[in-house]
């Protein structure tokens, strides 16, 4: 027979689970900053395998808690849509990493680390909206998801200066698609950040 404190002392757990999700993707772009900043190196990869890995055991533990748990804190729908979010910014980190290792010495005189540096500030943005979970207070959540949507602006704005450059007719054509195609990618990072905190500010304003 359950006690009231299995079936109702559960729902900490899923807030846990989804600090770790949002901790690994934030590992995820702060190795991935790491890994420009070092631009002279060849690419190590461990480190986004790694951050991958914790995505998806989290992601398969929030799953199978969601089965077993009678009571959560917040809608199942609420939790599985964070959680899916979160999943994918690490994802999007190790696309980027895996095929830059591939394309590095054709990639010589491009500097990625300042987008890299905007994708780690968002992914730590993400972190803290999603501790703010546990408090459910407006005002906090508010002021994380302006800075967040501050720096996914941000990153728009810089992805016109790309293209400027991209049209400049300065750069050859097998650099035109590499440097199209690698930005965008970090753009995409970003708005899975964003994504990942439209879900919880929703979450908060719903709860609050």
């Amino acid at each position: 027979m359950f006690s009231l404190q299995t079936i109702f002392g559960q729902g900490n757990q899923f807030y846990t689970l989804l600090e770790e999700a949002a901790e690994a993707a934030y590992d995820s772009a702060r190795a991935l900053h790491a890994m420009l900043r070092e631009a002279d190196r060849q690419p190590a990869l461990d480190a986004f395998k790694l951050a991958r890995q914790r995505e998806r055991e989290a992601s398969d533990k929030i799953s199978q808690a969601l089965v077993d748990s009678f009571i959560t804190p917040i809608e199942r729908e609420d939790i599985e849509a964070l959680g899916a979010a979160l999943y994918k910014i690490p994802k999007q980190i190790e696309k980027f990493a895996d095929r830059y290792a591939l394309a590095v010495q054709h990639l010589e005189h491009i500097d990625f680390a300042p987008r890299a540096a905007m994708l780690e500030q968002a992914a730590g943005v993400v972190v803290e909206m999603v501790r703010q979970l546990r408090h459910m207070k407006l005002e906090p959540m508010k002021k994380l998801n302006d800075q967040l949507r501050a720096l996914e602006n941000e990153a728009d704005r810089l992805m016109l200066e790309l293209y400027r450059d991209i049209y400049s007719g300065k750069l050859d054509p097998l650099q035109m698609f590499l440097l199209k195609e690698f930005f965008e990618i970090l753009e995409k990072a970003i708005d899975r950040c964003r994504e990942a905190g439209v879900v919880a500010y929703e979450i908060v304003l719903k709860n609050s």
